[in-house]
């Protein structure tokens, strides 16, 4: 066997240390250049979320953020100016509101901000959230009357439009029943047609309600106007909501008809003939204005309240809510008066129109 001598095991040694000197100064090169390279990396990522002008848009966004000419941006506020006035004092109503639709400003209040009972006023929101919802050609789809829409109405003591359980009737049948006679039987099968239920319905009008900044000051539990102590309006909101709906071409239809029948079917073979009460009462008033759309409301613990639109000859439109009538005449004449007092006198009587489906 062959010893290695002291002298040779020493250089050996020595060998080995610059072999490992040398393995680790190339491992710390190597890990020197990962570590750069992830701060490259991750370097832009930091300055592409910082900094969202680095990222070009697709063209389709680019598109998106460019409104079409036939695009509608709608202003649901008013305001109150130097000029605003309180109502006149021959107004029975415990609070009420007129605005200029136009200038987009309060012409007289009392009591607008606070809270109300809307009633039947909440059909307003109805219609609407239901035309919003639906096609065109939806209309004259048939709808069967259930008994819950039926029952729902007798159990809670409300107008009805006169169907009966089974009767087949168009959509466009159900919008004109939910506001000429304020048919609760008329609310929940649109409702129920458009959501599933009544209660999805009015989560969709609370929804709206949130689009459109009232969601604060008013919450509907209901689609009828049923008296609930969490559902509120003011009358502010409310001009707010008919505004809305009369800048929906079917709601402003519906809202402004004095009489429609409905559609034949088997238990009424003429149809039903029904009518917007507040609209034929109003009508031979001195407004100095047409009254183009109108809805009613009233339950015992709100009084009688409506929400209404004129227009005056030249074409400017005007809101009037009140609420805490004493009786449904006596609400007719406040709107009278409200009108008569801050209108200018220059409008004709307007003639009523019949509706036949």
């Amino acid at each position: 066997m062959i010893q290695k001598s002291n002298s040779g095991r020493t250089g050996d040694k020595k060998m080995q240390k610059r072999k490992n000197r040398w393995y680790i100064a190339v491992a710390a090169v190597v890990i020197l250049a990962v570590v750069l390279v992830l701060a490259v990396v991750l370097g832009k990522k930091g300055k592409i979320k910082k900094d969202p002008k680095m990222i070009e848009p697709t063209q389709q966004e680019q598109a998106s953020e460019i409104p079409t000419e036939t695009e509608e941006v709608f202003d649901y506020s008013a305001t109150e100016t130097a000029e605003t006035k309180s109502l006149p004092k021959s107004v029975v109503s415990k609070q009420g509101i007129l605005i200029d639709v136009d200038a987009g400003t309060i012409l007289a209040g009392k009591d607008a901000l606070k809270r109300m009972i809307p009633a039947s006023m909440t059909k307003i929101f109805t219609v609407l959230v239901a035309a919003e919802n639906i096609k065109p050609e939806q209309l004259d789809e048939l709808v069967t009357i259930s008994i819950d829409a039926t029952d729902f109405s007798y159990s809670n003591d409300c107008s009805n439009t006169g169907y009966e359980v089974d009767e087949q009737v168009t959509v466009r049948d159900l919008f004109y029943g939910t506001i000429l006679p304020s048919g609760a039987d008329s609310a929940v099968s649109l409702a129920t047609y458009v959501a599933g239920s009544q209660e999805a319905f009015v989560d969709m009008m609370n929804q709206e309600l949130e689009k459109m900044g009232l969601s604060e000051t008013t919450h509907f539990t209901n689609c009828v106007g049923i008296y609930n102590d969490d559902h509120y309006s003011t009358p502010y909101d409310m001009a707010m909501i008919l505004k809305a709906a009369m800048d929906n071409d079917l709601c402003r239809e519906v809202l402004g008809t004095r009489t429609y029948t409905t559609s034949k079917s088997k238990p009424h073979p003429d149809g039903i003939t029904i009518s917007n009460w507040f609209l034929r009462r109003i009508e031979d008033k001195d407004t100095h204005s047409e009254i183009i759309g109108a809805k009613t409301g009233f339950v015992n613990q709100s009084g009688s309240c409506a929400a209404s639109m004129a227009q005056t000859p030249d074409g400017k439109e005007y809101i009037c809510v009140t609420a805490g009538s004493t009786s449904s005449w006596r609400c007719i004449y406040d709107h009278v008066d409200i009108y008569d007092a801050f209108l200018p006198e220059t409008a004709q009587p307007f003639e009523s129109e019949e509706v036949t489906q």
